[in-house]
């Protein structure tokens, strides 16, 4: 066997293995090795995508695989003269709504397709071609990012690597299958009220939303310009670090916490009122924790309380994806996915002292947050309420769509509110098995601290 024929084959071995055994750290590794390089990655993901079929196309909906493998031979020959980028050789996928140079952005919906092309790159894309970045394509998504749920009718939507009947979770549908699958390393992606971390509580894997300020959303399709942030999905914790980093542009502490870590689990509906088999993964992990050393609160949080009483009035998505809509849902309604098109029709009845009376309390109730939970290293919850549904009731079932999609983002949107730093890690379970998605969250602008309290957490689940 010639060494190029060795190197594909460890390339292939490599991509097939789950998530969690192909992280960023990992793939780094692999390549200052030799074992394989970002060539031989270009030529594996290709094979991959070709091979899942509609897993991968419903996953990844545009994808160059010359300029990827041209972009990984320039990676390639970097290596070989001991210089290399942050991210040098990492396949990442890019969510639908990001401007790119020369492309036009669709973010999943037909009614952009008369769009002028971008003449520049949105700057979070920018920053991740600087780094090195492999580019996997652009991702599939809910229609305007605006469901939880991560259905899309016009380019299909990407099955749940546990159950391919069930659905990834939105709206970075396509991202998390991306890397779920083994089409990618990681995602950029973005999260109004829940978009990174259900799919990633969904898919098994780490989802980061960091606070709003610290990745710039300029060139990126907006939702709800209030909440819009920009993050990753990726295999871990650290894989999310060091993507932020580029990100944000800022350096996070990668020390690891040797103090027993305090985390504070809120009492209140949205803990209690989750499915059955949630709540009972869920007390199980607390008692395990206790039993590993971590100090467990549990009290009511009246700003986390707060929110959540705003959002189920309707919060701030609906009026502000109402107005960035206004114009062009007049213009092309019959070109929307009918489900997103009755939301937004639905923001255009709210008055606009009602969306004032919800936006107005919010910095009081952010900065009551911070006091609130100053003591303890982060506030825990699951993720999502419910385990992921199955795709084939909610594309018969409008009102079910409706339903279920408001419980999704209960528990994630509430943090979009607080504009805190809130990641969704998956909790340990038996191959095969769909995991718990555990949320950590901390007040506005503490990313670097919830980073490195989410490590640590993630490294107590891994004994």
């Amino acid at each position: 066997m010639s060494d190029e024929s060795k190197r594909l084959e460890q390339a292939r071995e490599f991509w097939a293995r789950p998530p969690r055994q192909r992280t960023l750290t990992q793939l780094l590794e692999t390549y200052q090795t030799g074992s394989f390089g970002p060539e031989q990655t270009a030529t594996v993901l290709a094979e991959r995508h070709q091979a899942l079929g509609e897993s991968a196309s419903h996953s990844i909906i545009g994808r160059d695989d010359t300029a990827m493998s041209m972009l990984a031979t320039a990676q390639q020959q970097l290596k070989a003269t001991a210089t290399s980028l942050p991210l040098g050789g990492v396949p990442a996928s890019i969510k639908d709504l990001f401007d790119e140079t020369g492309m036009t952005t669709l973010a999943g919906s037909r009614a952009l397709a008369g769009s002028q092309p971008a003449d520049q790159d949105a700057p979070a894309l920018s920053r991740l071609k600087a780094a090195g970045i492999l580019h996997a394509g652009r991702t599939s998504m809910s229609e305007f990012a605006f469901s939880g749920l991560g259905l899309n009718p016009h380019v299909g939507t990407p099955p749940n690597p546990f159950d391919g009947e069930r659905i990834t979770g939105g709206s970075t549908s396509g991202g998390a299958a991306s890397v779920a699958f083994g089409l990618a390393a990681a995602t950029l992606g973005s999260d109004t009220g829940g978009s990174l971390r259900i799919p990633a509580a969904f898919c098994g894997l780490t989802g980061f939303k960091p606070s709003q300020a610290s990745v710039p959303g300029d060139g990126a399709f907006p939702l709800s310009p209030s909440l819009d942030c920009i993050g990753p999905i990726a295999p871990s914790v650290a894989c999310c670090r060091r993507l932020w980093e580029v990100l944000s542009d800022e350096v996070a502490d990668p020390t690891p916490l040797t103090r027993p870590l305090t985390l504070l689990v809120p009492e209140s509906e949205l803990v209690s009122e989750v499915d059955a088999d949630v709540a009972a993964d869920f007390a199980a992990l607390l008692e395990r924790l206790e039993g590993l050393g971590v100090r467990l609160q549990r009290a009511p949080v009246e700003a986390i309380e707060a929110a959540y009483a705003i959002n189920q009035r309707g919060g701030l998505v609906i009026p502000e994806a109402a107005a960035v809509h206004h114009e062009l849902l007049a213009a092309h309604e019959a070109q929307y996915d009918p489900l997103i098109a009755e939301r937004l029709n639905g923001g255009r009845d709210i008055t606009s002292s009602e969306y004032l009376a919800r936006l107005w309390p919010r910095t009081a109730i952010q900065q009551r947050f911070a006091q609130q939970v100053q003591d303890v290293d982060a506030v825990l919850m699951p993720t999502v309420a419910m385990r992921a549904p199955r795709r084939d009731l909610l594309e018969q079932d409008g009102a079910l769509f409706a339903l279920l999609n408001k419980r999704a983002l209960r528990n994630t949107s509430v943090f979009n509110y607080l504009d805190a730093s809130s990641i969704s890690i998956p909790a340990p379970a038996p191959q095969n098995e769909e995991p718990l998605g555990l949320m950590l969250s901390r007040p506005q602008g503490q990313d670097v601290a919830l980073l490195r309290v989410a490590q640590a957490l993630e490294t107590l689940l891994a004994q």
